[in-house]
């Protein structure tokens, strides 16, 4: 009984270890796209395609990832005065490690009003390797072409043993 006790009580703590909760807390300011391609969908007017990539720099990052910059490739179905888009994150921290979002929203084309998306974490290298998580986070456009993202969530990652 004592050695079933022992091997429950171990199986728990690694458990608990294994599944610890942190924060992710990072400031985005992105340029403009450095590529990018619209293309007529031609079935209604006002009906475009886009695509395009570019960078991103932390302007701060309080969560315990530590994050310092980052490249997006995103995809926009837009139709009249508003769009969505969908697309692929990869951030690399502090430590040179990586993280990769996908991630999913809708905007307005009036430059003028925020925009916002839902995310989740796909995979991660280094110290980072077998890190999931999801959030949110809300952008304001600037007049330039760029975005700046206040990005929040959760993630969790498997703890070497």
């Amino acid at each position: 009984m004592r050695t079933v006790l022992l091997f429950v009580l171990a199986l728990l703590a690694s458990a608990s270890v294994a599944a610890a909760q942190s924060k992710i807390d990072t400031k985005w300011h992105c340029p403009k796209a450095t590529t990018e391609q619209k293309i007529d969908v031609g079935d209604v007017p006002e009906h475009v395609y886009w695509i395009g990539q570019g960078t991103c720099d932390a302007t701060s990052s309080d969560g315990d990832l530590k994050e310092k910059s980052g490249m997006f490739t995103e995809f926009h179905d837009q139709w009249k005065a508003s769009f969505n888009f969908h697309g692929y994150y990869n951030a690399t921290t502090e430590s040179g490690d990586k993280v990769t979002y996908k991630y999913e929203g809708s905007a307005s084309t009036d430059a003028t009003k925020p925009a916002s998306n839902k995310w989740k974490i796909v995979s991660g290298t280094g110290k980072n390797k077998g890190i999931k998580g999801s959030g949110t986070c809300a952008g304001t456009p600037g007049s330039d072409g760029s975005f700046d993202w206040e990005c929040t969530g959760t993630y969790s990652k498997v703890m070497a043993k």
